[in-house]
């Protein structure tokens, strides 16, 4: 007889919810985890008394009430609404595109005068069906607007020509034509006062957890103790590149402490400049409204992806799409493995998302809690 109902590869946010679920329902389960720390990219960590997002800013955001009662279980949550700014040159626009940015750019405060402008840029394309993200940027904002504040940054954030990079990605941009700074659309946001960390460790509350712990170092033990595996870590590595490596972009982070109160005066600053060489900085203390005399501002790169490094953004391009297919026909085969999460399912997910995939998976798995 195994030992576990469940073994459960990753502790990042389907790993914890399908693992909370599964004990609920009565489930022994084991979590491993590859890192020295559970929590995936959401992971937290308190330095001189601010919530750093080691991994880059997470802030949750839905419009799913039963998600957002669900994750309030673990965390209260603040109100904390994201407004990122833009630099461009030393001039600051503000972002998600609104009328203050059409301002900033045009000297335009008419709703209507900036959907003109925005036809007049566009008016010589043919952009019935953009074929890649500049075409599509363009029809969104126009072409003033994508040379400073998009070519530079997407082209910096993906290592590739704008020309080369799917639609798709930029749509997820909100467009307004009002005076609003809330860079998402949903009812429900916030950060979690504490941090994101306590939240996966309540989620793992008496459940056997192992950190420092490779599943590929022992893969024969590990699949011999458990009736069933929840994999949640890259698809190709499951089936030892076997055909061939699926691509990502890589991050990478430098964390400073400064002793001043306030370094940017906000959350999240994003450097659209392709001659400046991060893609944005974050001032964390600014996520929980702090008021210490110090503060942690982190530097984010954009990189290529090796082995090795950790993987952020799938490349989604022709080759990988297809690399992709044949990974997941080997999965969708397979009756001992469950496979769940952005490395899993080689695609970008929100949190709110994630939960939602991990909570209907247990259930299609286990059924609904008695």
């Amino acid at each position: 007889m195994r030992m576990y109902d469940y073994l459960i590869v990753g502790s990042g946010l389907y790993g914890a919810v399908f693992a909370h679920e599964a004990k609920k329902r009565g489930k022994k389960v084991l979590v491993i985890e590859r890192r020295a720390h559970i929590g995936g990219n959401i992971y937290t960590e308190n330095r001189s008394g601010i919530n750093v997002h080691v991994y880059g800013p997470h802030i949750f955001h839905t419009n799913n009430e039963a998600i957002w009662k669900y994750v309030n279980q673990f965390a209260t949550f603040n109100n904390f609404i994201l407004s990122p700014l833009a630099v461009y040159k030393n001039k600051v626009y503000n972002l998600p595109f609104n009328m203050n940015t059409f301002y900033q750019m045009w000297n335009i405060r008419d709703p209507e005068q900036a959907r003109l402008k925005i036809a007049e840029q566009t008016r010589d394309l043919d952009l019935t069906t953009p074929a890649n993200l500049e075409e599509q940027a363009i029809k969104l904002v126009g072409k003033d607007l994508y040379k400073t504040l998009i070519k530079g940054y997407t082209e910096k954030q993906w290592g590739r020509s704008a020309k080369l990079l799917p639609p798709f990605i930029i749509k997820r941009l909100p467009v307004r034509f009002t005076f609003d700074n809330n860079y998402f659309n949903d009812r429900y946001q916030g950060i979690p006062i504490g941090g994101y960390t306590q939240i996966i460790e309540k989620m793992l509350a008496g459940i056997e957890v192992k950190t420092n712990t490779d599943y590929f170092k022992d893969r024969e033990h590990f699949n011999s103790i458990a009736n069933k595996i929840v994999y949640t870590g890259c698809l190709d590595e499951f089936y030892n590149f076997e055909h061939g490596y699926l691509e990502y972009r890589s991050l990478e982070f430098k964390h400073k402490e400064l002793y001043i109160p306030n370094y940017q005066g906000v959350a999240m600053v994003n450097y659209t400049d392709k001659n400046v060489p991060y893609t944005r900085i974050v001032e964390h203390k600014h996520f929980d409204f702090g008021h210490s005399d110090n503060t942690i501002i982190t530097e984010e790169y954009s990189k290529k992806w090796s082995k090795g490094l950790e993987p952020f953004y799938p490349i989604n391009d022709p080759l990988n799409t297809q690399k992709h297919k044949l990974y997941t026909e080997r999965a969708d085969a397979e009756e001992k493995v469950i496979f769940g999460g952005r490395l899993a399912e080689y695609r970008y997910y929100d949190m709110h998302q994630i939960i939602a995939l991990a909570l209907n998976r247990v259930e299609e798995e286990i059924g609904k809690r008695p």
